[in-house]
Formats: structure tokens, sequence, C-alpha cells
């Protein structure tokens, strides 16, 4: 029998892996159930119309939804493959990004990278008429390049532009104007159409024009660059932050490196300098700490779960490694504590 092999989490870039795109399904349900208004396109389990595979690629989802009342729902924390631009034209939000509440008014728009947490409603949703779009820049990690779709009709020296303002500053909340609204309601218009291919100059004008209108209102607010947010350091630091959710995985040098697109020296340099430790004395020290809370808060698992969910091959070596860590035994450190 062929023996299952446990797949390599990514730890913050590869939504596909570690954090799947949001599928929206409280939105979908909500929808079916008639509690609000739901149009757009969208490709895979995202919802709206499906776009055939090859008409616009990178464009993952635009939606809308219209909720003339407070729902009993929200959206959960995610990540998406994508940038994500999202404009709220009617009503109030909640919306959260990295664990802080963003309470959005008409008028509020939305820019959040791949590698920035964030959902919708804390925890419902209220009244509101809200726009999303998702477009795929093929990156996944702070320090990639961009790479946008080739029906883009940006001079170099503009799209040159806009992506350094989206690179090098990550503040997740503006206040739009009424050329982006009326960009987002124009992509609305579509949504109604029976073939995507009808309609797909049209959608392709707006979406640019969308960007367009985005990049001069950022440049119209000076805002601060920082080269900081796209340095290969806080791509291993975001690794390192996510890594305590994945110690469950059989971890080599060579992986982590990999996950964050470094060679070993690369990345061992940089884990250093962040944590004072070799990449393996860290995951180790991870572990450890991890095995320490739930023998303290679970004692009803057993010591071969805990070093199964730790990441220990086995529980003899689970016990050898605490144990020169702590000076006690797992069973020992249960009872003391």
């Amino acid at each position: 029998m062929k023996k299952n092999i446990k797949q390599q989490p990514a730890i913050f870039h590869d939504v596909k892996i570690a954090y799947r795109a949001d599928t929206c399904e409280p939105l979908k349900k909500a929808a079916k159930e008639k509690r609000l208004i739901l149009e757009g396109f969208g490709r895979n389990d995202y919802p709206g119309n499906q776009l055939p595979e090859k008409i616009m690629p990178e464009l993952c989802l635009y939606c809308v939804w219209d909720a003339n009342k407070d729902q009993n729902w929200g959206l959960t924390e995610h990540r998406n493959e994508g940038i994500e631009i999202g404009y709220l034209s009617k009503g109030k939000l909640d919306f959260l990004v990295n664990g802080k509440v963003y309470p959005l008014k008409s008028g509020d728009l939305t820019i959040t990278r791949p590698w920035q947490p964030h959902k919708a409603g804390d925890p419902n949703i209220h009244a509101s008429r809200m726009h999303w779009l998702i477009l795929d820049v093929g990156v996944r990690r702070p320090n990639e390049p961009w790479v946008w779709p080739n029906w883009f009709v940006f001079s170099k020296q503009d799209i040159n532009k806009l992506t350094e303002l989206l690179r090098y500053n990550e503040q997740p909340v503006w206040r739009a104007n009424q050329q982006i609204e009326k960009c987002f309601e124009k992509i609305a218009s579509l949504t109604t159409a029976k073939n995507i291919e009808s309609v797909q100059t049209r959608l392709r004008l707006y979406i640019n024009s969308l960007f367009l209108e985005l990049s001069e209102l950022l440049q119209k607010n000076n805002i601060k660059l920082d080269s900081n947010l796209i340095s290969t350091r806080r791509s291993v630091e975001m690794f390192l932050a996510g890594l305590k959710k994945h110690l469950d995985y059989q971890w080599t040098l060579e992986e982590m490196a990999k996950s964050c697109k470094l060679g070993r020296s690369r990345f061992s340099h940089h884990c250093k300098a962040i944590t004072n430790m070799t990449a393996t004395e860290y995951l180790a020290h991870c572990r450890i700490e991890s095995a320490k809370n739930l023998l303290k808060n679970y004692p009803e698992k057993t010591i071969s779960q805990i070093a199964t969910l730790c990441g220990f091959e086995s529980s003899q070596y689970f016990a050898t490694v605490f144990k020169k860590k702590t000076n006690l035994s797992p069973r020992q450190y249960l009872q003391a504590n």
C-alpha cells in the first residue's frame, strides 16, 4: 500500500496550500437564501458567473453584494492569491486586517496584499453594498516581483509607479473618490451579461481605469514608501511567525529556505539575526514550547499524541529532546503543572 506523504505546508505565501483563498461560503449561502443580492464573475470556488479559463486568467474575482439589512454572518480571516481591492459604496462594514478593526463607511476603499490576513464582519456584516476585485499579479511573498496582466495598457513607467505604490506601502484603508466608485459600478453593470466574451473588452477597460484611478489617488496622498516592506528578511520573519502553526510537518533546512525562495545560507543568516538561533534550533524551540502548552492545558492528550502534533517522529525522541531542553521528562512536566 502506498504510504501517504504529508504535503509541505506553505506558511503565508501560497494560499492554495496553507491559506486557501476564501471561497466565501457564508456569502454564497446568504445569497442562496435571498438575504442579499450577489452578482459578479468568479473563478474556481469563488462566487459569481464562472469565468472561462482563457479569458483574463489573472482576474480571480469581481463581486458585489447588496444587503439591505444587517446579516448574521461574516467572512472568516483569510488571504488571497492576488491583490484585493474593495469598495464600500453604501452602508457600513467592519473590516479587519492583521487583527485590527477598520470601521468602513460608504466611500471607503480597501487594499490588501496576499500576505495580509483580513476578514469582513466583526463578527457579522452590516447592511451594505460592497464591491471586491481580486487580481493575481504573481506574488505570494513581499519580496517577489509583480507580474501584471498583458491586457493592462499602462506604460512601463506608469506600471512601475503603481507597483511601487502598492509594494512599498501596506495601508489597508483609503478614502476613495467618485471616479473609483464609477469604475466599480461600471464593472457591476457587466455582471448580468449572458456571455462574458461579449463584454470582455469593456471589462478590461474598466479594470484598467480602476487601477489608473487607484494609482493617481495614492500619488495625490503623497504616501510614505518603506523599502523594508519588500525585504527578504521580512519574508523570513513572516515564515517564522507562521511556522508555529505547522510544527507537525517534517521540516528540513532546505524546505524552510525554499518556502521563502531563498538559499540555505541566506535563509540561515536571516533566521539567526531574527531569533539568535539556527533554523533547526528555532524549530526545536517552537516544538518544545508547543508541547509544554499542550501538556499543561490538554491533559487528556497522550504523550504520543502530543509528540505527533508537535512534529516529533516518535514519543521516545520527543522525550529525549524535551528533557534536554527542560530538565524534565514530559510526564514529570505534566505532573508538575
